[in-house]
């Protein structure tokens, strides 16, 4: 008999929909909480997962997506109302009585951040606290997945160019794939890991213009990084019409990546799921389709 299901919000995004890969392969349970009922959830469905609608600004509807529910992924895009989300989550995980949250933060949150987001990223770790509803941190480096991104996918396709605003400094990309076995592993046992907080990284730390070269080695041809500066940034970021709280954000931390904030590895990823996660050249292997635009 399977133990109480999942809640996995997030669930057409990355890290939830690669969470509910890998809660499926360990015959979990899942709830999946979507907004809208479209193909996604339609998807998800059709693969057995439990389809539930709501919004994260809404206490009732995510109080009613955790009814019977053990434990649950908290996971809130780059856009207004993170703070108002993380307390209904916690206020309904306390009615319900849940027995662990993963909450997806970042490895900028804190006090004094430059950034609007990630300083509430900051804040939102504090009312989980604050809940007493027993909470596990992520606070990842920057994914891989920034590779998959229309911008920098698009460049790489067409003119064999990564153009970031990230100057010399290094990190160890981590796929999504890897974070979302991190996140199984914990919904799945969350009592070992109440209370802590992990920072999560790649493999092998990197610089963008060793990023290159690792995309290239995969795609057989040519790719090349070209540093611009953050004005620049925030100009194409502006051109792709995104909210100015996320180019915000994004102009902040990568000025937080410039001075190193970014930069590291552990074996946190290996401990917790007891494989390594995935390198870059691995990961451009996996999604080799997506750079053939």
């Amino acid at each position: 008999m399977k133990s109480q299901p999942v809640l996995v919000t997030g669930a057409t995004g990355a890290t939830g929909g690669y969470t509910i890969d890998a809660l499926t392969k360990l015959d979990v349970s899942i709830r999946a909480m979507v907004r809208k009922d479209d193909d996604r959830a339609a998807r998800l469905r059709s693969s057995g997962v439990e389809v539930v609608f709501g919004d994260l600004l809404n206490l009732d509807s995510v109080r009613s997506a955790m009814e019977d529910i053990g434990a649950a992924y908290f996971v809130y895009p780059l856009v207004p109302g993170l703070i108002n989300a993380t307390a209904y989550f916690a206020q309904a995980a306390q009615e319900a009585g849940l027995n662990g949250i993963v909450n997806m933060s970042q490895i900028s949150a804190r006090r004094d951040s430059k950034s609007h987001q990630a300083r509430d990223h900051w804040i939102s770790e504090r009312v989980f606290d604050w809940s007493c509803v027993p909470v596990t941190h992520l606070r990842p480096t920057f994914f891989a997945q920034w590779l998959t991104y229309p911008r920098v996918r698009q460049d790489i396709a067409q003119k064999g160019l990564i153009s970031l605003p990230f100057g010399n400094a290094r990190h160890a990309p981590i796929a999504a794939e890897d974070q979302a076995r991190v996140i199984a592993a914990i919904l799945t046992n969350p009592v070992p890991h109440s209370g802590k907080t992990y920072k999560l990284f790649g493999p092998v730390e990197m610089d963008q213009y060793g990023i290159a070269k690792a995309v290239s080695d995969v795609l057989g041809r040519e790719v090349i990084y070209e540093p611009i500066g953050i004005a620049d940034f925030r100009h194409q970021l502006e051109q792709f019409g995104l909210p100015e709280q996320t180019i915000q954000h994004l102009c902040a931390v990568a000025l937080d990546f410039q001075e190193g904030l970014f930069a590291g590895t552990n074996d946190a990823i290996e401990t917790i799921t007891g494989k390594v996660p995935m390198t870059v050249q691995s990961f451009v292997k996996a999604h080799k389709a997506e750079f053939n635009d």
